[in-house]
């Protein structure tokens, strides 16, 4: 009878298993109790996949045999692309190849764009270089997209998604870069250029007297405008903003000349525009402590000595609000900046992106560069100034439109020499602004999703204990407990079987 009964205990787990197998290739579950859902596909992914009428191609080429911190990236990428295709019905087809193994696979991964990292090793006791190759392609078609490293703990999906997205998309919407009032070209501003063309078609937009903004445009960026607008100009952006339409704003409210080392205040009618929605962009300078440098010649004697000076005039920006837009940059650099203030009613509402550091202060325009001031900290008696934001709400009718408010134009701009490059993080305030304008898919909050490390040196000694003996004693409780359990209801049947009424 007992031999009866184990026969069918084992039969029935050994079916529950072959059952939760064969469950297991049609769904596939698993539980993400990670801060920031490291593991769970976002939204944005999931519409992207499922829209999917082509299929794509994952070629990854990860070497093998590498360190646990790096290799576990080839498994995160593996469990990310199996959703990947269970999300997309099997549109999303991926490979693994180890370049290591033959010169031919080797060849290939770089011919694709993927060139080895050397990393570290410790065999043996001795530490040697390895190469690695920690790369992917993606293809739909004769398309290709060349992801070159992922790095551990980077934003993979935000990578993989970007790359599916920029070629299974037929249509790029369309954002026009706004002429005609001495702002800069698409040649003066190549690096912004470069990012915004992969998904969107960027195009030059001259207004006139006579013309309308066209229909196609959800978004529109105005840079740098450095001539009066006309009244004309600002009803057709009131028009645009009625309809639905949001707008990238980057102004100068005050200027400086190197020539003169003077600096004043900038009027184009777009400061009296914006005050009426309830945003004023004062005609001050902000200063900060931390601040850039400029180059400045000095005579010693019979030479000339070029030195860096510290220029509180130039902010770095590393104050930043935890919003799509500025999550996961670290600095941004500024010319001149001014403080914006929202003083706006109850249709609007305004959310600042960057501040000034906890030493900075303003000045007011007009005023004289002193190179040779000695700055002190009475110089610096403010803090958190807002030197960029988002104005929302019904801004112009009865339709919601949003403005992204930068204090800076020339933040962006690199100017017509090619070899100039602006800090990554400044591109990334503009673009990530124009995507977060433009992007109903939700795609930006993916740049920063990134598996957040946490080793367990860097916290407190009493968190370290807690999980050290957490860890040992778990399992041993939990073996104590379901051994008391097992004894009590042992007990509660030996205690029923001596009853007398038991049969």
């Amino acid at each position: 009878m007992r031999k009866a009964k184990i026969t069918s205990t084992i039969i029935i787990v050994t079916m529950i298993v072959v059952v939760i197998n064969i469950l297991s290739k049609s769904y596939n579950f698993r539980l993400d109790f990670t801060e920031g859902k490291e593991y769970t596909l976002s939204k944005a992914t999931r519409d992207i996949l499922e829209g999917l009428d082509k299929p794509v191609t994952v070629t990854a080429y990860f070497s093998k045999d590498l360190p646990p911190h790096i290799g576990s990236i080839s498994d995160h990428l593996r469990d990310m692309l199996i959703e990947y295709g269970n999300r997309s019905k099997g549109m999303v087809v991926f490979k693994f190849v180890n370049p290591n193994e033959q010169e031919d696979l080797e060849q290939e991964a770089m011919k694709n764009g993927i060139q080895p990292v050397m990393i570290n090793v410790r065999e043996k006791d001795q530490v040697k270089q390895q190469k690695a190759y920690l790369g992917a392609v993606v293809s739909v078609g004769d398309d290709r997209e060349t992801i070159p490293f992922f790095q551990p703990g980077a934003a993979m999906e935000y990578a993989l998604t970007t790359s599916i997205k920029k070629l299974s998309i037929t249509d790029k919407p369309a954002i026009a870069l706004i002429q005609g009032h001495g702002e800069p070209s698409l040649n003066e501003m190549p690096q912004v250029y470069a990012e915004l063309s992969v998904l969107y078609n960027v195009e030059p937009f001259t207004m006139t007297d006579t013309t309308n903004i066209p229909d196609r445009y959800k978004t529109i960026a105005i840079v740098r405008p450095s001539d009066t607008i006309s009244s004309n100009h600002f009803g057709q952006l009131d028009r645009f903003l009625a309809r639905g339409g949001n707008i990238f704003l980057a102004l100068n409210r005050v200027e400086g000349d190197f020539s003169t080392a003077t600096g004043h205040s900038v009027s184009t009618g777009l400061e009296q525009w914006l005050l009426q929605k309830g945003l004023t962009v004062a005609d001050n300078f902000v200063i900060d402590a931390s601040c850039g440098a400029v180059t400045v010649q000095q005579q010693q004697g019979n030479f000339i000595m070029t030195t860096q000076v510290s220029f509180p005039y130039f902010p770095i920006i590393s104050n930043f609000a935890d919003n799509s837009i500025t999550r996961g940059l670290e600095s941004v650099v500024l010319q001149f900046a001014s403080p914006i203030i929202f003083s706006g009613d109850s249709t609007k509402k305004f959310t600042p992106l960057a501040f000034s550091s906890e030493r900075s202060g303003t000045l007011s325009a007009p005023l004289y560069f002193d190179i040779e001031r000695q700055w002190t900290e009475n110089d610096f008696p403010m803090s958190d100034i807002a030197v960029a934001g988002i104005l929302e709400g019904k801004l112009s009718g009865d339709l919601n439109s949003r403005i992204v408010l930068v204090s800076d134009g020339d933040f962006a701009v690199s100017g017509q020499q090619r070899g100039q490059q602006l800090p990554a993080d400044n591109i990334s305030l503009m673009v990530n602004s124009i995507d977060w304008l433009s992007d109903d898919t939700g795609l930006i909050d993916l740049r920063t999703k990134e598996v957040t490390s946490r080793p367990i040196k860097e916290i407190s000694d009493g968190s370290r204990s807690f999980l050290k003996w957490f860890n040992f004693l778990l399992p041993i409780v939990l073996i104590i407990v379901y051994e008391l359990i097992r004894m009590q209801i042992n007990r509660n049947r030996r205690i029923k079987r001596m009853e007398v009424s038991y049969e």
